[in-house]
């Protein structure tokens, strides 16, 4: 499969892409340190750019990953793991200084000059992703400054991130998540442009041969009436063969994650427009409003209709 067509594939998924940012810390250390941070829960990842120096990651079972400046981390499932310095001294770790200033915490080294700097946070799936999307994506997604990555570019979408939080302007949480959520999708291609296979995940369903076309016929078609038989034609392979590489590589069979894309879907469009609810559910594949509303609050614990008004009220309030 071409990366042309995971890119459209990407682009066609942009909508149930979207995340939260949450900006936490701008560290600056020297010496011996360790900052370490427990798991995050569901639908939380972490990411870490490394705007100066160097630093390794420990993740529990892993070899410890060497990071470098210009280096992008993210953690899509939030996995407890600590950032440390390269030459660590297990009996002794320089104490940090915390100060804070809008809404970013800033660590230092008390005692020993600089040597890397880091920008840590958090970002968090709509509901709509958690099940589809942060399930599928691989445990690890790195890109290298030296294959190629603009720091400079993450660092001027970071910059807007952090001037919208700190602003407190009317819309500036929105336009935060939209620019977040654009950074996400960029990293995420980025990624897949670098390797040469894929490790796991969601891109590896989009990668695969057997998989591939059956995920991107689901992404640009939703609504479609599609069956397993139509899917497995598609990937040119038997409907036991297909079920089996879906299951493997995302822990979904391929209508259920058609079931999941679907009211993914349905979700971002409850909470950025007001569009007649018979319209959406006819649009992302529900023979009637009334099904979508069932599954939706199988899925979410609460009706369409509640879910726009909880969205409407939460941008009133911001």
């Amino acid at each position: 499969m071409s990366t042309e067509a995971v890119r459209d594939a990407l682009t066609e998924l942009a909508p149930v892409l979207r995340v939260r940012p949450e900006l936490d810390d701008f560290c600056r250390f020297g010496g011996s340190w360790t900052a370490g941070h427990d798991a995050a829960p569901q639908g939380v990842a972490y990411f870490h750019i490394v705007t100066r120096g160097h630093c390794l990651l420990d993740r529990p079972g892993n070899e410890p990953l060497e990071l470098t400046e210009g280096d992008v981390l993210v953690l899509p499932h939030g996995d407890t793991h600590a950032v440390r310095s390269r030459l660590r001294n297990q009996y002794s770790h320089e104490p940090f200084l915390v100060e804070f200033e809008n809404s970013i915490r800033k660590k230092s080294t008390a005692t020993m000059s600089v040597e890397t700097e880091l920008v840590c946070g958090r970002l968090h799936f709509e509901a709509a992703a958690k099940g589809l999307v942060a399930s599928v994506l691989p445990n690890v997604i790195v890109l290298k400054a030296a294959n190629g990555v603009s720091l400079e570019r993450y660092r001027a979408l970071m910059s807007a991130i952090q001037e919208e939080l700190d602003s407190g302007r009317p819309g500036s949480l929105a336009i935060a998540t939209d620019i977040a959520s654009a950074l996400f999708v960029m990293m995420l291609r980025n990624y897949l442009e670098l390797q040469r296979t894929t490790e796991s995940g969601l891109l590896k369903l989009l990668a695969d041969r057997i998989t591939s076309k059956a995920v991107q016929a689901m992404v640009r078609e939703p609504a479609r009436a599609w069956s397993l038989d139509d899917l497995a034609d598609l990937a040119a392979t038997s409907r036991a063969t297909l079920v089996r590489s879906f299951r493997k590589t995302s822990g979904f069979a391929p209508l259920a994650f058609l079931s999941e894309l679907r009211l993914g879907l349905v979700h971002q469009r409850l909470q950025s427009g007001r569009e007649p609810l018979a319209k959406i559910a006819i649009e992302a594949g529900f023979q009637s409003e009334a099904s979508m509303s069932r599954a939706f609050h199988r899925r979410f614990g609460v009706r369409p209709g509640a879910s726009r008004k909880l969205a409407m009220s939460a941008d009133e309030n911001a």
